[in-house]
């Protein structure tokens, strides 16, 4: 009886046999993803090489590092157990063996069992520093992630760690249009780190598609991992580190001004329809771009004591004539009290036209600094602690925009609020509904007409004293 030349575990074996053609696996740390992530890729070109045809892997890893072990500590290993299994079955000339002899998905058994002339003469395939090439053709690469470079690369796609990609959303944008175009295999393969990722959108968008895969320590250690866990957690000494890493904890950044759990408390079926607009006043945020940045108006009613978001226009790469467009339709449609723009650098026009066509009263320009994006990013805050804000619910992009914004404490020992890039406004979205909500702080004043009594000498003409001003007992009579 032959000794098993790979020994997968159950929940690896459970991801190598799912052949969806989208995959997501969320794995604990030291339970092997990237092994078993191997196990697929090395499974799919062996097939190719029997079957007389080429296949094409790309793993996308966060770092050069972390590439090269993924060629070298995982998948050069695997390729070499393999060729040394199907040489040993070669030699012995043994059409038949069991599970015992060898772990690989039953498919590939079935294959051997149909044939064994393939077998007979086994030409190993050759390695590069980041690359596996089978003499049938078939590649693996490894590389480092970057959108430019996603571009570049083709063919079945791993995503290795996704979670800890940098700038994960745009690589995301780069790579996946590349092979879902050419109908090949997606997976991603990550450890959590935090909800303003890529990764945690994937993983826990509901009916989005994909095959998902869950495995903390305590299940792979049940499925025969051998790791001592109580061992483990000792020596990190670290909870909230050992609950997102092994637990598969979501846990969030401490520096985001607005974490998950307080977005999503304030989101609401009633938020961002249009349609649900009751007639009230209306206090707008308007967020200025050009090039490449969001446009963004945020409208919202108050209704009640309450801030309901009607509506959030977010538009990219318009003309200047099309944004005001835009603030002009939502003047028409809606009851705007007071707006708020960003006057900032290329706001100065717009913000100037705006004032022109609806009156100072009602339009007020906003210069951005630390202390002004402060304040009204902690009246943002307030109102969504106060549950005085609905937002539209089940955005992604307006989710990961509104926690976009990370509070540092500088060198001084000044706080300052910056943008976390990995998101697809780079937080206009934020700074418009902050914009929309400081304008509603804002105490609106009512106004209405008095008529001036008669002249007690029924003349119809007043005399009025200049000199004695607006404000004293003796002005208008």
């Amino acid at each position: 009886m032959l000794k098993p030349v790979i020994t997968f575990l159950p929940y690896q074996k459970a991801w190598i046999n799912d052949k969806s053609r989208y995959k997501i696996g969320m794995f604990t740390r030291r339970g092997g993803k990237t092994f078993g992530a191997s196990g697929e890729i090395v499974d799919d070109c062996i097939d190719a090489e029997i079957e007389g045809h080429k296949t094409r892997w790309t793993i996308l890893s966060r770092s050069e590092s972390t590439a090269k072990e993924a060629i070298e500590g995982a998948l050069k290993p695997m390729v070499k157990a393999y060729y040394a299994a199907y040489s040993t079955l070669a030699r012995k000339g043994r059409p038949e063996f069991t599970e015992e002899d060898f772990h690989v998905p039953a498919h590939q058994r079935e294959v051997i069992q149909n044939g064994t002339a393939y077998m007979v003469d086994v030409v190993e395939a050759t390695y590069k520093v980041q690359e596996v090439r089978f003499p049938g053709g078939s590649r693996v690469s490894a590389i480092s992630a970057s959108p430019d470079a996603a571009r570049g690369f083709g063919g079945n796609m791993l995503f290795d760690e996704f979670a800890f990609h940098a700038d994960s959303r745009r690589i995301w944008g780069s790579a996946f249009p590349v092979a879902a175009r050419g109908g090949h295999k997606i997976r991603v393969i990550s450890t959590p780190n935090g909800k303003g990722n890529k990764f945690f959108e994937l993983m826990t968008t509901e009916g989005n598609g994909w095959s998902k895969h869950h495995v903390d320590i305590y299940e792979a250690v049940k499925q025969g991992l051998d790791v001592d866990i109580d061992e483990l957690r000792s020596g990190m000494a670290d909870e909230d580190a050992w609950a997102q890493e092994f637990e598969l904890k979501w846990l969030d950044a401490a520096s985001s001004w607005l974490d998950y759990d307080l977005i999503s408390s304030c989101e609401s079926p009633l938020a961002g329809h249009p349609s649900l607009y009751r007639g009230g006043m209306c206090f707008v945020g308007v967020d200025i771009a050009a090039r490449n940045d969001l446009f963004v108006i945020w409208v919202l009613e108050l209704v009640g004591s309450q801030l309901i978001t009607r509506e959030i226009i977010a538009e990219r790469r318009i003309k200047f004539a099309e944004q005001d467009r835009l603030l002009d339709s939502v003047f028409d449609r809606y009851h705007v009290v007071h707006c708020r723009m960003d006057q900032t650098g290329m706001g100065e026009k717009p913000v100037e036209d705006a004032i022109a066509r609806y009156g100072e009263s009602r339009v007020e320009g906003i210069l951005f600094s630390v202390a002004s994006k402060l304040d009204m990013a902690t009246e943002l805050k307030e109102g969504f602690q106060d549950k005085g804000i609905l937002i539209p619910s089940g955005d992604p992009k307006l989710r990961a925009d509104l926690h976009a914004i990370k509070s540092v404490t500088g060198a001084t020992g000044n706080r300052r609020l910056v943008a976390d890039t990995d998101t697809d406004g780079h937080a206009d979205r934020f700074w418009a509904a902050a914009m929309a909500i400081s304008a509603a702080e804002t105490e609106y004043q009512p106004y209405s007409y008095r008529p001036v009594r008669p002249d007690p000498r029924g003349d119809g003409e007043r005399r009025i004293k200049i000199t004695a001003g607006f404000r004293t007992r003796k002005g208008v009579w």
